[in-house]
């Protein structure tokens, strides 16, 4: 049975791997998507209708810039019969022209179809992307290659944080 979680998953999977194509196990074909931006180190168009959209917008366009693309959904997956499913959110990336490192936070949420388990809305607020040296791509990426993936914990992933930049703005959003 497909499952809320297992559409985050492939969201996720999608996303951070360049794979569009894993959007179809995730999305309705007509879903919605609407993007709220707090920070200027990063941009989105507000709103997307569409599937195809979604993929343009959240994985073709993002993978011309982004790579080394970790996403972790902060606290547990949601349950099989989940209606919504609210979750804070890590990303690390780095830029391919430059190789400097983004490093971001925010909030999903989500809304499914009953029954079926596929999106037709998603909500993703980015509370903050900050900016850091190419030279910190290493330990940010032992880092977040040692966490649970996709499903991680705010206290595992705080404990295991690297002394980088200013990653403390960035971790203090998870922190209650």
């Amino acid at each position: 049975m497909h499952t809320p979680a297992h559409s985050i998953e492939h969201y996720i999977h999608a996303k951070d791997s360049n794979r569009p194509d894993l959007l179809r196990h995730c999305f309705t074909p007509d879903a919605s998507l609407e993007m709220t931006v707090r920070t200027a180190t990063i941009a989105f168009p507000a709103q997307a209708s569409g599937r195809a959209a979604i993929a343009d917008i959240l994985v073709r366009n993002f993978a011309q810039t982004y790579e080394n693309v970790y996403t972790l959904c902060i606290g547990p997956p949601p349950s099989g019969h989940a209606s919504t499913h609210a979750c804070q959110w890590l990303v690390g990336m780095s830029v391919k022209a430059s190789g400097e490192l983004r490093i971001g936070c925010g909030d999903y949420l989500w809304q499914f179809v009953p029954g079926s388990g596929l999106v037709c809305h998603l909500s993703i607020t980015i509370e903050d992307m900050q900016v850091f040296a190419a030279q910190d791509l290493e330990p940010v990426m032992n880092w977040l290659q040692s966490l649970s993936y996709p499903w991680c914990m705010a206290q595992d992933m705080v404990r295991a944080a690297p002394a980088v930049g200013d990653l403390e703005s960035i971790l203090k959003f998870f922190k209650p």
